[in-house]
């Protein structure tokens, strides 16, 4: 059993214990850790709490996290758009609000349980929670993402991430007009020390992130941008656009608070290229940008 340790800072001083939990960077769920709490896994101050107790600034938090117990994940059938399949690989267009696999907590309307459903033969390197998933995409972002079908597909397109060869182009809607056409953010990507849940531009325990970007179109207080990856840290392109001063439109985690969106953040992975692991042909993907992002671009024009 693994014991976590923490302090109650000033930033959460007041909340709920079990909010108070979701606003460090754990990996397990709102449900789940309300879940150990009422098993009383989880104590302040030595003492086992409830959900709805008010935490205070210095409370010494401690979660019993009980040994791994393998999930069973049940395939759903839940509509795929799948741009592209064979054998070793598939290609699919997730929409915005899909988790793309299960974590505790998360068992279910995943896009590891809509593969499962549509076919069995997925690799396993990634284990039973995420079988066939070579990388991931945020929840509320939308856009192509590849899954292997084996372990050698899996390990091939695995590598041409770390060597970074895969092609991967994101669209993004920002707050303000960009004036220069291009630019290239180079800025160190780590934990946010404020806030767990949140990645940020820092010097401490950071890795190397750079993001190359392209104006598409301007509006009157907004940027229509093209980001090419050249580095795949977690939440990248927000933390990145916040840092320039321009976030990502609708983003609840890096945006302004008047402005969030039922549909998250106006981000999608548009193109997607890669080369086939068998074949060793180069596949290049290109999606269309979903409505809600189309619909909210017309009002932007309507606006300029």
């Amino acid at each position: 059993m693994e014991i976590i340790e923490r302090t109650i800072t000033e930033e959460i001083d007041g909340l709920r214990l079990d909010r108070a939990l979701t606003k460090w960077e754990l990996p397990y769920s709102r449900t789940q850790l309300q879940s150990w709490i009422s098993q009383g896994m989880v104590k302040v101050n030595d003492r086992p709490a409830k959900s709805s107790y008010k935490v205070s600034q210095g409370d010494k938090i401690w979660i019993c996290v009980p040994d791994n117990e393998e999930m069973t994940i049940e395939p759903q059938d839940i509509p795929l758009n799948i741009v592209y399949e064979d054998q070793d690989v598939i290609v699919v267009n997730k929409p915005s609000g899909m988790i793309v696999h299960p974590s505790p907590g998360i068992y279910r309307d995943t896009l590891v349980n809509a593969l499962l459903y549509h076919c069995h033969d997925l690799s396993g390197i990634n284990g039973v929670n995420r079988p066939g998933i070579v990388h991931r995409i945020d929840k509320d972002t939308s856009g192509l993402l590849m899954v292997a079908k084996n372990d050698m597909a899996h390990q091939s397109l695995s590598s041409q991430l770390q060597e970074k060869s895969v092609d991967r182009l994101y669209y993004a809607l920002v707050h303000g007009v960009i004036e220069h056409n291009s630019g290239k953010i180079e800025a160190p990507i780590g934990r946010d020390p404020k806030d767990r849940q949140k990645m940020c531009v820092t010097d401490q325990n950071a890795k190397e992130a750079v993001t190359n970007f392209r104006v598409v179109e301007r509006f009157r207080h907004a940027t229509l941008v093209e980001c090419r990856l050249e580095t795949g840290r977690t939440h990248q392109i927000r933390v990145h656009m916040q840092f320039i001063g321009h976030p990502v439109m609708g983003d609840p985690k890096y945006g302004y608070r008047r402005d969030i969106s039922p549909f998250g953040q106006y981000l999608h992975a548009k193109v997607l290229g890669f080369v086939h692991p068998r074949t060793h042909e180069h596949l290049l993907f290109d999606s269309q940008l979903p409505e809600e992002m189309l619909t909210k671009m017309e009002e932007l024009r309507q606006e300029s």
